[in-house]
């Protein structure tokens, strides 16, 4: 496990290093953000490579790995194995009576253990592109960011679990005295860290959810999708707020149409990685950022 750097180190390598030129900003957003795949095969067909990474939640798992090396072919082969046991496994106590004191609906361990599984590195310090992601803390109720820069006293299949501990559904990851959610509680499509980073441009990825109205029977589904519909509201708000805010930032907004996919549905992989490569597509053809042609096929994964 790499130490923690001391503030003043930390201040140090971000004043002696100049901030990186292109930042791909990946949002969180559950399964959806497996959009983010076809997203990356579109910037490598044009020849787009990223100085450094920033994500939350899916976006700083999807992140990790093209940080790690790894492109749209070998993302796109992860993706088609990704199974739902790979990530959700029932926390059996949270059905026995009194479970409402369990910590969380699933468990962490399958989570925990794919991650460890996919990632090609183990450290910040081996990923080839800088990479920052983001995890909520409980305790202080601030936004906290590992790698590059800032934090590296975990490993980082754990930095990218804090960012994906969907409360109530993911126990939280405990970090001497603090307790780590998912980033996207704080800051779920980050470009105000591309900002604090000094990026000269951005390529920002929202997968955020749509707040539509509810399916039939929704709300008598229990705790759970009432949980889910009041962080979904927060996340509108919040997306809301931060396209506001960033709407003249230099670079390109891609936004995949898959707000109306659910957090969990494992079905519907290959559409997430196909639209994400349409929205990227267009919105590279669009800002003349396109250094190549398309290929034919215009499926990721294809």
């Amino acid at each position: 496990m790499e130490l923690e750097q001391s503030g003043s180190e930390r201040e140090a390598e971000i004043s002696s290093e100049p901030g990186p030129r292109t930042v791909l900003v990946l949002g969180g957003g559950g399964m959806k953000g497996l959009a983010h795949v076809g997203v990356i095969k579109a910037l490598e067909e044009s020849a787009i490579r990223p100085d450094a990474v920033i994500g939350t939640s899916i976006g700083a798992v999807i992140g990790a790995l093209v940080a790690s090396g790894l492109g749209w072919r070998e993302l796109s082969e992860i993706t088609r194995r990704l199974k739902k046991e790979d990530v959700v496994a029932i926390n059996r106590r949270s059905l026995w009576l009194g479970g409402i004191r369990s910590i969380s609906v699933f468990e962490d361990r399958p989570f925990l253990g794919w991650l460890e599984r996919v990632l090609p590195v183990n450290r910040f310090s081996e990923l080839m592109i800088p990479l920052r992601v983001n995890a909520t803390s409980l305790v202080s109720g601030e936004e906290v960011w590992f790698g590059k820069g800032c934090r590296r006293d975990l490993d980082l299949a754990r930095a990218l679990y804090a960012s994906c501990a969907l409360p109530l559904y993911f126990p939280p990851l405990r970090l001497e005295g603090d307790v780590l959610v998912d980033g996207g509680v704080s800051n779920a499509y980050a470009l105000s860290q591309a900002v604090t980073w000094g990026a000269e441009r951005v390529i920002g990825v929202d997968v955020g959810s749509d707040f539509g109205p509810p399916a039939e029977g929704f709300f008598e589904q229990g705790l759970v999708a009432m949980h889910h519909r009041v962080l979904a509201l927060r996340m509108r708000d919040q997306r809301r707020d931060c396209l506001a805010r960033y709407s003249q930032l230099p670079g390109i907004h891609i936004r995949p149409e898959v707000g109306h996919i659910d957090t969990f549905d494992f079905e519907k992989k290959q559409y997430l990685m196909e639209e994400g490569y349409r929205a990227a597509r267009e919105a590279l053809d669009a800002s003349g950022w396109a250094g190549k042609t398309a290929t034919a096929t215009p499926a990721a994964g294809g």
